[in-house]
C-alpha cells in the first residue's frame, strides 16, 4: 500500500468518482492506468491511499491527526481486499463535539474506525466479485 503525498496525486484521485459514503466520510476512487501507458502520477501498480480532513469539519489538529491515523490503520487492515487504485477518504461532516467532548477520546476513535471499516468494506465488497469472475 502506498500513500498519496503530492497535490497533483490528490487532485487526480479526487477527480475520480465517489464510490462509497457514510454519514461522515466519502471515498473517491481513481482507477490506475494500464502499465503499458505511462505512469507519471502513480508509478507503482498498487493501492494508493490519501486522507483529506478539512479544518471546517475537524477544527482541532489533534482530532485531524487521530482521524488520519485511524484511516491509515483501517486501510492497512483491509489492504488485501482493496483494489489497485488511488483512493482518497474525505471527511464530509463533523463529529459532534457534544457527543465526543475529548478530541482524542476512545469513543471518537471507535466511531471513526467503525465508519472507516464500513466505508472500505463497501469497496472491497464491490471489487471481490470482479476478481472472482476473472
Amino acid at each position: 500500500m502506498q500513500r498519496i503525498l503530492t497535490r497533483t496525486q490528490f487532485q487526480a484521485a479526487m477527480a475520480g468518482a465517489i464510490v462509497a459514503k457514510t454519514p461522515h466520510f466519502a471515498l473517491h476512487r481513481l482507477a490506475l492506468p494500464d502499465p503499458a501507458q505511462g505512469r507519471l502520477l502513480f508509478p507503482v501498480q498498487d493501492t494508493w491511499i490519501g486522507v483529506v480532513l478539512p479544518k471546517r469539519w475537524a477544527r482541532r489538529a489533534v482530532t485531524r491527526n487521530a482521524i488520519r491515523r485511524q484511516t491509515y490503520e483501517a486501510a492497512r487492515a483491509a489492504a488485501d481486499g482493496l483494489p489497485p487504485a488511488a483512493l482518497v477518504v474525505r471527511l464530509r461532516s463533523e463529529f459532534s463535539r457534544k457527543q465526543f467532548v475529548s478530541a482524542t477520546s476512545d469513543a471518537l476513535k471507535q466511531a471513526v474506525r467503525a465508519e472507516l471499516v464500513q466505508l472500505l468494506g463497501r469497496v472491497t465488497a464491490r471489487t471481490t466479485p470482479e476478481v472472482a469472475a476473472c
